[in-house]
């Protein structure tokens, strides 16, 4: 199978997902579900390769389409069904659920993604009929349950559980090396390392998904790599130990390995900062430390992102809307539900257009299929349960689309077209042209949402870390003005988390020099918190002017401040002042990252 171009892993994934998708379809047709499809399609987005990420998805899912299912018969009842209203009133809850879906990570996430479309689909699916809304949206409720238990139950039986000593082995092996790392600065290499913390970090939310132990393991990894971003920091400062500190480093590197607490005492040496970043390692490597007196832990999250992905959801179905009223089309009803899906749920994706034509590709596809069944197979059904029978085997064909190598990012979208497409009510109703024209309506829906990724806000692995690096320097600039107080802790413990994100985009991008100048951000903010500090203080004339030029321009352009910064630091110096030092760092830092803050 591997050398026909099959991919084991998903070849066994999909194998163990289609009997469950065709068990849930029959399931749901003898409960007298109308739509029984949706159970299987649930079946599809719930399947998750380890058990705590199929429960936890689940568990969103289910949440996600109870409030979607009971925000789409609000719309309708509200608007009476008619187009005029309703697709405006879709669209902002469309809009409302995308930037949500776009602050939030993990399966949260995906839940309020799905409540946006969920209610597309109960409000557009029968959209001639607004009196039926209620049964439509208590069957979506029911078939979605149905599909996410069917999945759970039987699922949980075939399903893999999450390797246990994985990721904790790597972020033991990683720490062991950073310890090595600061026993001599001289030679270490910080990029690898963040690389490597990176990498951990974006593992982390599929780690804990299921398990509330998991939970408070991925929190505690997490005040770790935060712990370690600021060694890495002190690492950029080449600071040599003094040898009995480099010795304990060293002690502690294999105490780590051993799967030990490693002892870790810096107060004899006099290296302030050391004394600091090692006690925070210490607090963080103690077994079962998941909070951090004076160390918070505070996650990046995409405002700016978020909003633009409302913004482009909006205009998208408020477009597509408008072509729907005004033309009268039936099948306009299935396109503002396509757009609806691609315009949330999609969002959240890297590079969202990139990802988009593959998805048309699997929707033309789903559509094939969808219709192969209806007008091919179904005809010589005699009941429905035939007609449930028949559709199993395009529910299996999914299988090798989605195990192939060539096809798999096509895999996923036939599977949910094809079910979307073929509702089993017997006698069977309709012509091919109906049908077709449904189909063109459902494909058209990734065009629309591939001209608005494009034109909108366009959106890709560059595009959100050159935001990030903004936000960054965005919170110097806020840092540095008149009258702010900001927390130290708060700013650090965002600051490193944003550093890890950065360090991951850049490694999709193969950008270079985003780790440095994330660490270079690092020193400008420190100097930024003692200037604020020190402009408190009672200093001499030539220090406190120093002082307030230095913040006035780092909160106008703090790119451009290594030249007030650096006589800020004379006058300091002469004064006796130990925050000299940290200024001349920032400014080395600055120096070599002009192009960063540019």
């Amino acid at each position: 199978m591997t050398r026909l171009g099959f991919d084991p892993a998903r070849l066994g994934f999909a194998l163990r997902t289609a009997p469950l998708a065709c068990l849930a379809l029959y399931i749901a047709w003898a409960m007298g579900l109308e739509h029984p499809q949706w159970a299987a399609m649930t079946v599809w987005a719930t399947a998750q390769p380890s058990r705590g990420q199929l429960l936890e998805k689940g568990l969103f899912r289910s949440l996600g389409t109870v409030v979607g299912a009971l925000a789409g018969v609000l719309l309708v009842w509200a608007s009476g069904g008619q187009p005029a209203w309703l697709a405006p009133g879709l669209a902002a809850w469309i809009a409302l659920c995308a930037f949500w879906g776009n602050v939030l990570r993990g399966f949260v996430s995906y839940g309020f993604i799905l409540a946006g479309y969920s209610a597309a689909m109960v409000s557009l699916l029968d959209s001639g009929h607004p009196d039926h809304v209620l049964l439509l949206g208590l069957d979506r409720m029911a078939t979605v349950l149905v599909g996410a238990l069917t999945a759970l139950a039987a699922g949980w039986l075939i399903t893999p559980a999450l390797p246990a000593q994985g990721l904790p082995g790597r972020v033991n092996a990683l720490t062991a090396r950073l310890l090595r790392a600061m026993a001599e600065p001289g030679t270490a290499d910080t990029t690898p390392l963040l690389r490597e913390m990176a990498a951990i970090e974006e593992a982390l939310e599929a780690h804990g998904a299921g398990s509330l132990r998991q939970r408070r393991a991925v929190r505690a990894i997490r005040l770790l790599l935060t712990a370690e971003v600021s060694a890495i920091l002190w690492l950029k400062s080449r600071r040599v130990p003094a040898p009995g500190i480099a010795a304990m480093l060293l002690a502690a590197a294999e105490a780590v390995e051993a799967g030990r607490t490693p002892a870790l005492d810096a107060e004899r040496d006099g290296d302030v900062p050391l004394c600091e970043v090692l006690a925070r390692l210490s607090a963080c490597l103690a077994q079962g430390a998941v909070t951090l007196p004076g160390h918070p832990l505070v996650l990046h999250r995409d405002w700016v992102g978020a909003r633009q992905a409302a913004m482009r959801a909006l205009a998208a179905m408020l477009g597509v809307g408008l072509l729907w009223v005004l033309s009268g089309w039936e099948g306009g009803a299935f396109m503002l539900l396509g757009t609806a899906v691609m315009t949330s749920l999609f969002s959240t994706m890297d590079n969202p257009a990139l990802v988009m034509r593959f998805v048309a590709q699997g929707q033309v596809l789903g559509v094939a299929g969808a219709l192969a069944c209806r007008w091919l197979a179904w005809p010589w059904a005699t009941d429905a349960q035939q007609l449930v029978l028949l559709m199993m085997p395009f529910i299996m064909l999914g299988v090798p689309i989605l195990a192939h190598r060539r096809t798999a990012p096509m895999g996923f979208d036939y599977c949910m077209v094809m079910l979307l497409m073929s509702q089993p009510h017997f006698p069977l109703a309709g012509s091919f042209q109906h049908s077709l024209a449904m189909g063109a309506a459902v494909v058209a829906g990734p065009a629309v949402a591939l001209c608005f990724y494009r034109l909108v806000y366009p959106t890709d692995a560059r595009s959100r870390m050159r935001v990030l690096v903004a936000m960054m320097v965005r919170e110097l600039r806020d840092m540095a003005a008149p009258g702010a107080t900001p927390s130290p802790t708060l700013w650090r413990a965002r600051l490193y988390h944003r550093l890890l994100r950065l360090v991951g985009w850049a490694e999709k991008t193969g950008a270079s020099g985003a780790a440095d100048g994330g660490l270079a951000v690092l020193a400008l903010g420190g100097a930024v918190l003692r200037l604020q500090a020190l402009r408190r203080e009672a200093l001499p004339d030539g220090c406190t002017r120093a002082v307030a030029a230095a913040l006035k321009r780092l909160h106008q352009d703090p790119g451009d401040a290594g030249t007030v910064l650096a006589i800020a630091a004379t006058r300091l110096e002469r004064a006796g002042r130990a925050e000299a030092e940290a200024m001349r760092f920032a400014v080395r830092a600055l120096a070599a990252q002009r192009g960063f803050f540019a």
